[in-house]
């Protein structure tokens, strides 16, 4: 069997999405299951863009020992220098340097000639090579590079010690049979190419970044970038799940081909990325979304349970998920809980179920039934727990038609009671306005996002805002069943964030 190796770029290429920004501890966290899940390659940030970046990637590779840790540099000598220094305790370091070669950016953010850039090239990939043993070198907008001069880059690049040459449709203009030529050009004109490993780097622009990248594969690319739930830059890049399904469930198609992902991580994986990035999964997203093995047609369901196969290409289990559903309500027990958590792929300590089922059994007393997703928000809450300087004790807003809303806010700092009463263009207004008469932190309003956990009248809510705090874009996060005080969370999640990050 014949390896494609994943290079997974959720927390670089991811994080680059608008609103998708991390913490260094959330990306840990997710570096951490992405190593569960097997992945080859966790490309962990863009070091030099900010000291936060710097210290994400740091952290990445403090934590990660099975799986290459990767950070991305242009051709500058400082971006590549601080690749280095922040990759320093990696067990396995890899430096990806790009440099563009469309005639596009030749023309409009170079201004260099050819010549120019293959000896930009030459050098930073030699002096890359001299840093680190692992080199990757990405052509930037290679899809819409002449073929001749892309040939010439890559030979060069692989001369001076690139490892891996990936090739990226930075901007998602190519097409599954052009994707396919290139590759077969590449390998028939870049008499070294045998000497370095063949990348694809796929973007979502025209739909089709899952597509061309399997056809990079079959074209004999070895090495596939991907995201988790497909989160990038603008419309983003190819989604990891669907590729190894692919992969895994055609093999008549890529036979003698596999991979190093543990399928049944895949799940798990896409709701930890979702709840940290505040992205949700689309219902009918493939792979991982809601509906993806949902079966409403009397006919279809029929059909399925005659034989499953007739309605389902893909086991439900082979990405962790579990068909048969327990229902949990406010009569279950411990033991109900714990099962199901582990069906979910969530093994806590003693301590820490204690604490889950304590607010499961909360949670239950106002709904009627509890759903996955709620379970897993409450199993990663607690295992997300960070220290919470304000802590909210109540909140009460009365309001109406005819009536200014007036908010009265309880919360807890430094084992004090605080109360503060404010009146707002409407109850979260007031309930925020509250908060900063007790924290006297000035903040900024720049997005506020409610939506529904999981379906029914009595679902949780989950605010997402993202405040403006002390020239800081912050995003903070609260769930519960009533929708007031899933927005207070939110904003006191924020202020924690920054006090915490301040001291």
């Amino acid at each position: 069997m014949e390896k494609v190796i994943i290079f997974d770029t959720t927390l670089r290429d991811g994080e680059q999405a608008p609103g998708a920004a991390l913490t260094s501890e959330q990306k840990v966290e997710i570096a951490l299951q992405l190593e569960r899940l097997g992945v080859d390659v966790i490309e962990a940030g863009f070091p030099v863009a900010s000291p936060d970046d710097f210290k994400g990637v740091e952290e990445v590779a403090k934590h990660i020992k099975r799986s290459i840790v990767c950070g991305l540099a242009r051709c500058i000598e400082k971006d590549i220098t601080a690749v280095f220094d922040a990759l320093k305790k990696a067990v396995h370091p890899r430096i990806h340097v790009f440099l563009a070669t469309s005639k596009i950016h030749l023309q409009y953010k170079f201004k260099k000639a050819e010549d120019e850039i293959l000896e930009i090239a030459k050098k930073f990939v030699k002096f890359s090579r001299d840093l680190c043993d692992d080199i990757e070198f990405s052509p930037e907008d290679a899809t819409r590079t002449e073929r001749d001069f892309l040939f010439k880059v890559i030979e060069n690049a692989i001369a001076q010690g690139a490892t891996t040459i990936n090739i990226p449709d930075t901007v998602g203009y190519s097409y599954p049979q052009e994707i396919y030529s290139l590759i077969t050009d590449i390998k028939n004109n870049v008499p070294n190419i045998n000497k370095a490993i063949i990348s694809i780097h796929c973007h979502e622009d025209l739909g089709m970044s899952v597509a061309n990248s399997l056809s990079a594969v079959l074209a004999g690319a070895r090495q596939v970038h991907c995201t988790i739930n497909g989160i990038g830059e603008r419309a983003g890049n190819a989604a990891l799940e669907a590729v190894i399904m692919a992969i895994k469930t055609r093999k008549d198609v890529f036979s003698g081909l596999e991979t190093n992902i543990n399928t049944k991580e895949i799940y798990t994986t896409s709701r930890l990325v979702s709840k940290l990035t505040g992205f949700v999964v689309p219902p009918n997203k493939a792979i991982v979304g809601d509906n993806a093995f949902r079966h409403e047609s009397g006919i279809h369901q029929d059909a399925i349970l005659k034989k499953r196969i007739t309605y389902e290409i893909i086991d439900p289990k082979d990405v962790g998920l579990n068909k048969s559903e327990l229902v949990l309500g406010k009569h279950s027990g411990r033991h109900a809980l714990k099962q199901r958590l582990e069906e979910l792929g969530i093994y806590l300590t003693e301590e820490k179920m204690e604490h889950v089922f304590k607010k499961f059994k909360e949670l239950a007393d106002k709904k009627k039934e509890i759903f996955d997703d709620d379970l897993l928000m409450l199993a990663e809450e607690e295992i997300r727990q960070i220290h919470k300087v304000f802590e909210l004790i109540s909140v009460r807003v009365i309001t109406g038609t005819d009536t200014t809303p007036k908010a009265y806010v309880k919360i807890r700092y430094k084992n004090k009671v605080y109360q503060a009463t404010s009146t707002g263009d409407g109850p979260v207004d007031a309930c925020y306005k509250a908060i900063d008469k007790i924290t006297k932190i000035p903040t900024k309003l720049i997005s506020y996002k409610l939506d529904a956990l999981t379906r029914g009248k009595d679902a949780q809510g989950v605010a997402r805002i993202e405040l403006n705090i002390r020239s800081k874009q912050i995003v903070g996060r609260g769930t519960s069943t009533d929708i007031l005080e899933a927005s207070v969370k939110a904003y006191l999640d924020a202020l924690n964030k920054v006090v915490l990050s301040n001291k």
